[in-house]
């Protein structure tokens, strides 16, 4: 009988195994990788475009054109294209990110050749209409109206142009550049992103050859748009640096972000400033939490983290604090900063984050769609899936030593961009 009164036993993860995809390609080039698993009869189909023809003139263009792709086409109004969708039990999902925007179905199998028209009308057809478009226009101004009343959206938008300027990474973006949106760029950036050869599929779930076949009978033929287009690409040489204070007299909290540009997953040194960070302010015991939720009681909340985008990676902290303790705040963080570049870390904190990252990576693969999200992170970096072999060795044999030669490497807070937005 199981004796409760007992500690399980804790054992680090051993191996974690990943879903390799199969690669095809539809008549017409498509690339579709396919991570086929899974006992329902249940898929996920995602068209990944990357985003285009940056004009920091109009920095909304793709933002918008993949929020309203769905509002309307040729053939079918947004309520008959929602309608349709609803019927066959499906779901439709536009996302947009800073390196690429996508379109997601969701479907039963027995729908598939049902839902896929209804698809490819939106990717070939859309017409955004201008009674959408002004909707659209409306409701985004007035939701960054109320966001630029938080203090911790301001910062993390200064924050953002401050280390990435005018970039699609950090375009200060305001009412004035919604309210110039017209529906004629936004026809001419459809037409120039969403085409055949800027496209890549991902297909997660139940999928053998009837479904492929079905999916190269919709899209493997010829497409409508095909504008001239350039991808984007980004280089960053010098940031602002030091502290931007952005004064609020009625601020009961104080916001503060702070960082710099780093490097993203494509350098050797990622997996071990993952470790890092992790200890840093990775998760919930992380230094700065203990430090200063639980020790000093300054914030709810403290975290940090390292992103990697396609052209640049950047490092971050981020809290909102008490007005009152909010300088005592920022000396609080540069001194955990300083102890994790000063001294060693203990074996048994370090293994603390061993387990807390393995258990998170394994626990983060529960289905086909996560296996074909984790595959998507390494082939838009350009990597395989020795990335993540390497990653899971880092984890498990890096030492305090090599911690602390990461840290007097990468946290160098003299070159950190420090918003601060309240009072001090």
């Amino acid at each position: 009988m199981l004796n409760r009164t007992l500690i399980p036993e804790s054992r680090q993860v051993n191996d974690i195994n990943f879903i390799a995809p199969k690669k095809q390609e539809l008549a017409n080039g498509i690339k579709v990788f396919t991570v086929n698993a899974g006992k329902q009869e249940l898929v996920r189909i995602e068209f990944v475009f990357e985003n285009v023809n940056w004009d920091e003139s109009r920095p909304l263009q793709a933002i918008a054109v993949n929020h309203l792709i769905n509002n309307g086409t040729a053939k079918l109004t947004a309520r008959e294209i929602a309608d349709k969708v609803d019927y066959y039990g499906a779901f439709l999902q536009t996302d947009y990110g800073a390196d690429q925007s996508s379109i997601k179905i969701y479907t039963l199998n027995k729908h598939l050749g049902s839902v896929l028209p209804i698809l490819w009308s939106i990717l070939n057809e859309s017409i955004f209409p201008q009674q959408e478009l002004d909707i659209f226009k409306q409701n985004q101004q007035q939701s960054l109206k109320v966001s630029l009343q938080k203090n911790d959206f301001i910062a993390r938008k200064n924050f953002a142009h401050a280390i990435f300027g005018t970039s699609t990474y950090g375009s200060d973006i305001g009412v004035e550049d919604y309210q110039k949106i017209e529906r004629e760029e936004l026809l001419a950036y459809f037409s120039a992103a969403y085409k055949p050869e800027n496209c890549t599929i991902f297909v997660a779930g139940k999928f053998d050859e009837a479904e492929f076949d079905l999916l190269d009978a919709n899209f493997g033929k010829g497409w409508n748009n095909q504008a001239i287009s350039k991808i984007n690409q980004f280089s960053f040489s010098s940031t602002v640096k030091g502290e931007i204070f952005i004064e609020r007299a009625d601020a009961i909290q104080s916001a503060i972000r702070m960082g710099s540009v780093s490097i993203n997953r494509s350098h050797e040194d990622f997996a071990g400033f993952q470790v890092m960070n992790c200890l840093l302010g990775g998760y919930f015991g992380s230094r700065l939490m203990a430090n200063i939720r639980e020790d000093k009681g300054y914030t709810y909340g403290i975290g940090s983290a390292i992103v990697s985008l396609k052209d640049a990676g950047y490092f971050f902290i981020s809290t909102e604090v008490g007005a009152d303790v909010c300088s005592l705040a920022l000396i609080e963080i540069e001194k955990e900063i300083d102890l994790l570049k000063a001294e060693l870390v203990s074996e048994e904190e370090l293994d603390l984050v061993r387990n807390y990252m393995l258990g998170s990576m394994l626990g983060s693969l529960e289905n086909a769609f996560s296996h074909a999200d984790k595959f998507k992170n390494i082939y838009f970096s350009g990597l395989g899936y020795d990335y993540y072999d390497n990653y899971i060795h880092t984890v498990k044999s890096i030492t305090a030593e090599e911690i602390k030669i990461l840290a007097n490497k990468y946290m160098n807070t003299a070159d950190f961009t420090k918003v601060v937005v309240g009072k001090k």
